[in-house]
């Protein structure tokens, strides 16, 4: 039996599969998933032809939990250290073969990928080393194109270890730009908090790269509730955005020295902008997620912002649950009070931890 096999954050495996089992449902796909804690990713099995069916319509970024998947080829379990190019070379042309894979072949590009864990960190410089092997490998057996495209799908060689590995495929435009589906930031040394990288990569995950220039702008305003010391005004500033960061506790002073940054010591449940001219909302707040989903769905109603990028704490038990449920919520107001169309997805960021990070937007 193929299927397909999701990449999460290792602890989440129970969330990813839960919301795996209810997406591949309603795609009218009934397989079954196979977890183990601290993996760092889940198999979900069915049929070939259901594999690829997923791989094309089960939209990756309406996933929460999963960074990337693909449809599984095969899998092998013993490769032969002294040849593992022509191992995988023997078992790919065997696997297309497979009526439901015919059409994959040649395949666009290639990612060797390992789980995002202690032992598959192990085995980054080996993939490394490998890629180009492998790449020219597959080329020469005709598995590859000689040159990259994004117009075929991605070949996945996704290693559990030395031995180990998963071959699978991605369709293009139903793939993460990156490798292991973790985008590589650059760390800043004089940012307040290393949540700024939360921000940082929200930015990234949710606005497509040909719209940033227009919708992440210098001299746009924005809000910062929950601020303290700064993290996420700080990437605000860096964009040369205006902002207001309002918390009850104290502020970088390099941020304050700005000149960008207007400060409001107090509740940022309570706090409303004068002037409705905010574009970006922003919201780190520690508290139960309905109520931080009641309040970013107020701002977005009465048109105090256009945009809001916010996390959810989530409970330790049926996280896929609390998710859910407060997305609904938000939907549901944003349909019944709101101002017309609207945007709202959701992603546990690498930089997330026991949260998960929502983007809203009135269109």
């Amino acid at each position: 039996m193929s299927g397909i096999l999701a990449y999460c954050r290792p602890g989440f495996e129970n969330d990813c599969a839960a919301e795996l089992q209810d997406k591949t449902a309603l795609l009218g796909v009934f397989g079954y998933c196979q977890t183990e804690a601290q993996q760092g990713y889940v198999w979900y099995r069915c049929q070939p032809e259901e594999a690829d069916h997923l791989a094309r319509k089960l939209v990756l970024r309406e996933l929460i939990f999963c960074r990337q998947f693909i449809a599984v080829l095969c899998e092998l379990t013993a490769l032969p250290a002294e040849d593992r190019v022509s191992a995988l070379q023997l078992a790919l042309l065997d696997a297309v073969t497979v009526e439901a894979f015919e059409g994959v072949k040649p395949l666009g590009s290639l990612r060797v990928e390992t789980p995002d864990t202690n032992d598959g960190k192990e085995l980054t410089k080996f993939c490394r080393k490998f890629t180009v092997p492998l790449r020219q490998g597959l080329r020469k057996a005709g598995l590859l194109l000689a040159e990259e495209s994004d117009r075929r799908p991605t070949l996945h060689a996704f290693f559990l270890s030395g031995q180990s590995v998963v071959l699978g495929y991605s369709y293009s435009y139903n793939q993460s730009p990156w490798l292991m589906g973790i985008p590589r930031l650059r760390s800043f040394a004089d940012a307040p908090s290393r949540s700024t990288l939360k921000l940082d990569e929200a930015f990234q995950v949710f606005v497509p790269a040909h719209e940033r220039e227009t919708r992440i702008s210098s001299g746009m305003n924005a809000v910062d509730l929950g601020a303290a010391p700064g993290g996420w005004t700080y990437q605000l500033v860096r964009r040369s955005m205006m902002v207001q960061a309002v918390d009850n506790g104290p502020m970088d002073q390099k941020l304050l020295d700005s000149g960008q940054v207007k400060y409001f010591q107090e509740d940022g449940f309570k706090f409303r902008p004068k002037k409705k001219n905010i574009t970006w909302l922003v919201c780190d707040m520690v508290e139960k997620p309905s109520r931080v989903a009641d309040l970013m769905a107020d701002w977005l109603i009465e048109g105090d912002c256009i945009e809001a990028i916010f996390n959810l704490k989530l409970p330790m038990k049926k996280r896929y649950a609390a998710a859910k449920e407060a997305l609904e919520h938000i939907t549901l107001r944003l349909q019944e009070e709101g101002r017309g169309r609207f945007e709202l997805s959701a992603k546990q960021l690498y930089h997330d931890r026991e949260e998960i990070t929502v983007h809203a937007r009135i269109v």
